[in-house]
């Protein structure tokens, strides 16, 4: 199947039935994606207010009814517990698994936060001749714990996580301009140039995904990553949070022009 020009019904359905279980970029092209936080309700209030004060970052979509698996805005067919490749269990800030479907813990009072993807403004790149290296390579995009302390509210505090995507020099002006207009899926990157100054030892060593090549000559350049609530969340420990596993999105319904300003 086509999975760059098939709608993102078709594609859920594939996920929700196991037949996808890969990272998610690439696929749908023209549709915005979104990492998921699930927590308990007694957490929600704490973690959306990071969200507020971490915009770049933490970019909400939606955020779901207590307890419902499903959503209103985004994708109005799906099932939070089904139709993300594979999830991600923490229990006390411990990594404890990865499932393709996350029914069995489900709980009555968990709240579920979608937060935008820098996968959304790939297509975007692409349509303005920019090459995306971890689509050329067929991987999932490096990611990266950096120094930057993130605004701490209520129990939620630790450093960002950013995405990398290596552009010629000619081109990171381009990269800028096209991410910026998009500021519900992080927008403007973070930091260009030397990954050091940012707290990244070896950028060929990514804390989450893949490494990618990056040609000689070629800038690294590091987008805020949904992926930060992750890195929070070890810090905090809750008793339990579902995420999405690193590159491996929920596909909405939202096409990407929805989300420009």
């Amino acid at each position: 199947m086509d999975l760059v020009n098939a709608s993102p019904s078709e594609v859920r359905k594939l996920i929700r039935e196991g037949k996808i279980v890969k990272p998610t970029s690439g696929m749908c092209a023209g549709y915005a994606q979104a990492n998921l936080v699930v927590l308990p309700k007694d957490l929600a209030y704490d973690f959306l207010l990071f969200t507020q004060r971490n915009p770049k970052p933490c970019p909400i979509l939606e955020v779901s009814d207590v307890g419902s698996r499903t959503l209103k805005k985004i994708a109005k067919d799906c099932d939070i517990a089904k139709d993300i490749p594979k999830y991600r269990i923490y229990k006390k800030g411990e990594l404890v698994g990865e499932y393709t479907d996350v029914s069995e813990f489900w709980q009555d009072d968990f709240v579920s936060f979608l937060i935008g993807c820098s996968f959304s403004f790939e297509s975007e790149m692409i349509e303005a001749g920019i090459e995306i290296r971890h689509i050329t390579e067929d991987c999932n995009v490096p990611m990266y714990m950096t120094n930057i302390e993130c605004e701490s509210a209520g129990i939620f505090n630790g450093k960002m996580v950013v995405s990398m995507r290596p552009i010629k020099p000619d081109q990171v002006v381009k990269a800028v301009t096209v991410t910026e207009t998009m500021p519900k899926v992080h927008g403007t990157p973070i930091h260009i140039g030397d990954p050091s100054v940012i707290g990244i030892k070896d950028i060929n060593k990514p804390e989450f995904g893949d490494a990618v090549t990056i040609n000689e000559g070629e800038v690294p350049v590091f987008w805020p990553c949904g992926v930060t609530p992750q890195s929070v969340i070890m810090n905090v420990k809750p008793d339990i949070v579902i995420t999405h596993s690193p590159g491996h999105m929920l596909i909405t319904d939202v096409k990407n022009v929805e989300l420009k300003y």
